[in-house]
């Protein structure tokens, strides 16, 4: 299927053809009607289009130019459980250290953002640990904001979690994996009593973060979650993994990171290593829910690096 071209956008074939792939029949009557909801947009929040559109796997950002000639994106996408919470946390945080929030849909999920320089993600900066001091203090300060009432939170995220595990984990077939699997849901059964209540992003990475005008660098793409900072680090962890590989010393790259983040935000390290067992279960679960017979290596190094320390120590 082609995507519908009428309108003022067209949407590029290959986010039309992943979008489909991975959302079935509604993702296909999204993307067909995409064009006509972009024009009920710049129609009704008085924007031009300046430039052609970016995508990531699941929303398509459209450069515009406000009324006023302020440049701007508008960012188009189905709502999910994922990105519900996302407005509501940006007004929260209120552009400190994050994308800032201009107008918002709730029917739609569309919203207006600042615009950001989409060219200088945090990925290009070439040293490793910069970088990673960069993101640890934009995550210190996105994790010092209680969340609102209205954000989904981590309790339930870690209860349901539990709930599955013991049907998933048959679905690997390495006993030794199956044992991790076990292993960090003890870690989460242990925590969830306590799950935090900070306004979490829960996707930070150096591809989720850009350059910017009005700081030189900010958060973009939260999908905002109410509990504990310990679980934001995974994503962190697992930037640039093949250096770490490169490294010859994985556990020890791993170690660093991990001691950087967990510093940068004041965290208790134990807790702190429960709750990253706990985002590597979560992982797990997804894969196994799709099909996957084993766990993401990187996925298997880092919660083992974790508890080998963990428990040197005890």
């Amino acid at each position: 299927m082609s995507p519908n071209t009428s309108g003022p956008l067209r949407v590029p074939d290959a986010f039309a053809a992943c979008y489909i792939r991975h959302s079935g029949a509604s993702g296909r009557a999204w993307i067909a009607a995409l064009p006509d909801l972009a024009g009920e947009f710049l129609d009704r929040w008085a924007l031009q289009p300046d430039g052609p559109p970016d995508h990531g796997m699941a929303s398509l950002v459209l450069p515009v130019t406000r009324a006023d000639g302020t440049p701007a994106v508008l960012k188009l996408q189905q709502v999910t459980e994922d990105n519900a919470g996302a407005a509501s946390g940006l007004r929260v945080w209120n552009g400190d250290g994050v994308v800032r929030l201009l107008d918002h849909d709730a029917d739609s999920g569309t919203m207006l953002l600042e615009r950001l320089d989409a060219s200088r993600p945090l990925s290009s900066v070439a040293d490793d640990t910069t970088a990673l001091r960069i993101l640890a203090e934009l995550l210190a300060r996105l994790v010092a904001v209680p969340a609102p009432p209205d954000i989904r939170r981590l309790a339930d995220v870690a209860a349901a979690m539990l709930d599955g595990t013991p049907r998933a984990v048959p679905g690997l077939g390495d006993p030794a994996e199956q044992r991790l699997v076990r292993t960090c849901a003890s870690a989460v059964a242990e925590l969830v009593g306590e799950s935090g209540d900070r306004l979490l992003h829960w996707d930070l990475h150096y591809d989720n973060v850009l350059a910017a005008e009005r700081e030189p660098w900010l958060a973009i793409d939260p999908e905002p979650l109410a509990g504990d900072p310990g679980f934001e680090l995974l994503p962190a962890l697992t930037n640039r993994w093949a250096e770490v590989v490169a490294s010859g010393d994985v556990t020890r790259a791993v170690l660093h990171r991990f001691d950087l983040l967990t510093e940068a935000l004041g965290l208790d390290r134990e807790r702190a290593v429960g709750w990253t067992l706990g985002r590597v279960l979560q992982n797990a679960l997804w894969d196994i829910e799709d099909g996957e017979t084993a766990l993401d290596p990187a996925q298997v190094a880092i919660a083992t690096g974790l508890l080998d320390r963990s428990a040197r120590k005890h």
